[in-house]
């Protein structure tokens, strides 16, 4: 598998699906039959399947000291899902195959495992393997809890796997005014964070940027250590409302064992509340959460992290015929700062402010019916001095063939602030799927 895996980092993944891709859509026009079609005229099956394949690529824009590899994303991806409908169940399950160029291995995983059901006339359960989001924010998120993949982002893969799959189980009841979700995710899901395999960042403990990750210790699979989300919502004419609270873990190992030097998760409460409305033309949205660090409310523990105040506001508006804009204010304010600081055990220099801003725009121009999509989006930390810029294209050949290419583009003046360490990751993207 090790040979085939390094013949295809030879050819290059993204030539090998657009090949694939424009050779069965080449043959499917000249046979003038689309795969799906029923000939026959019978009724359809409660079995449906579809899926996709794509090829990536992603190439770095300047050499990494730390990674020797001038890719950051090679890979050939075969997605499938299929739905199963019943009077009362929906069964639904997607799973990738993906042989990896990068790591030289053939993988596969299951993103969703599900089946769902209401047992009464106002309640919805949806049972098994999930990816789940909520709030209001725009690749900004405060009270979306649920874990995120962001080597995947970062490293040039589709939008889509930014979120995670969670094993898990959904509740949710609707009622006149105010409907209630519930999630118990049994055992924690941490975040994919950026671990050194193919993108590199700021180490504190050693003041440079490397890619080797330390040993971490995910929380012990027991019922006290089981994640809890909620959300409250409703609308109120147009303005959607809504309430949240968790119980759970830090998504990333912030904290430390100084006793066994493993990377630890700390304990996380949090408590928000969100609201969208229209406004101007356009609509706004608004966004807080309180992070209350369980486990150090003192502020004072240098090996666990602080509690957090985040805000978040944006709105979006049409400004002309199909060119859309949205831009977003996001802040985070570490709580109990002075202890923070004087306990502070690594260099005073690379050492966290108390108050973070970012502000973020994103501008969407479709052309040719929707077949061309031109996007950018930009992030810039006053405080920080660092920028993250992501400009898109996507180009939809057919309704089965669709091209994307982009960029991740990092500049920060520091290596040991949240866009300036992954500078030396900047990467080109190219994506070719094809939807059977």
């Amino acid at each position: 598998m090790a040979a085939v895996a390094r013949a295809l980092h030879r050819l290059g993944a993204v030539g090998v699906a657009a090949l694939l891709a424009t050779g069965t859509a080449l043959a499917q026009d000249a046979s003038g039959d689309a795969w799906g079609d029923d000939p026959w005229g019978e009724e359809a099956s409660a079995f449906s399947w579809f899926g996709f394949v794509e090829g990536a690529g992603a190439w770095r824009t300047q050499s990494n000291p730390a990674i020797d590899e001038d890719m950051t994303l090679e890979e050939l991806r075969l997605q499938l899902e299929g739905e199963y409908l019943t009077d009362r169940t929906t069964w639904t399950f997607k799973a990738d195959g993906l042989l990896d160029g990068i790591e030289d291995e053939l993988t596969g995983e299951v993103r969703e495992a599900m089946v769902a059901f209401s047992p009464g006339t106002r309640v919805d359960v949806r049972l098994g393997r999930q990816v789940l989001t909520w709030g209001t924010g725009d690749l900004l998120f405060l009270n979306d809890l649920f874990p995120k993949d962001w080597q995947s982002f970062l490293s040039g893969r589709d939008d889509d796997y930014l979120k995670a799959p969670s094993d898990a189980a959904r509740f949710s009841w609707f009622g006149e005014a105010v409907n209630l979700e519930a999630v118990i995710t049994p055992r924690f899901e941490p975040d994919r964070y950026v671990d050194g395999t193919r993108l590199s960042y700021f180490d504190p403990a050693r003041s440079e940027i490397v890619a080797t990750m330390p040993t971490a210790e995910a929380p012990s699979h027991t019922v006290d250590n089981a994640e809890l989300a909620l959300r409250l919502y409703g609308l109120v004419g147009a303005r959607e409302w809504a309430l949240y609270g968790y119980r759970g873990f830090f998504g990333q190992p912030t904290a430390f064992d100084a006793a066994r030097g493993v990377n630890t998760f700390a304990r996380l409460n949090s408590l928000g509340a969100s609201l969208r409305a229209p406004l101007a033309g356009g609509i706004y949205h608004l966004e807080a959460a309180w992070y209350d660090s369980a486990d150090d409310r003192d502020g004072d523990d240098p090996n666990v992290p602080n509690s957090e105040l985040r805000l978040l506001g944006g709105f979006e508006r049409e400004l002309v015929t199909n060119l859309t804009a949205s831009t977003q204010y996001y802040l985070e304010w570490r709580q109990d700062y002075d202890a923070f600081a004087a306990n502070y055990p690594f260099d005073p220099a690379d050492r966290p402010d108390e108050v973070r801003h970012v502000v973020s725009l994103r501008l969407n121009y479709a052309m040719w019916r929707d077949n061309l999509i031109l996007g950018v989006m930009t992030f810039y930390s006053p405080s920080d001095d660092d920028a993250f810029l992501r400009p898109t294209a996507r180009w939809r050949y057919s309704d089965r063939l669709e091209f994307n290419a982009g960029a991740n583009l990092f500049v920060g003046e520091q290596d040991h602030t949240f866009y300036g360490q992954f500078e030396e990751n900047s990467n080109l993207f190219l994506r070719a799927r094809y939807r059977f």
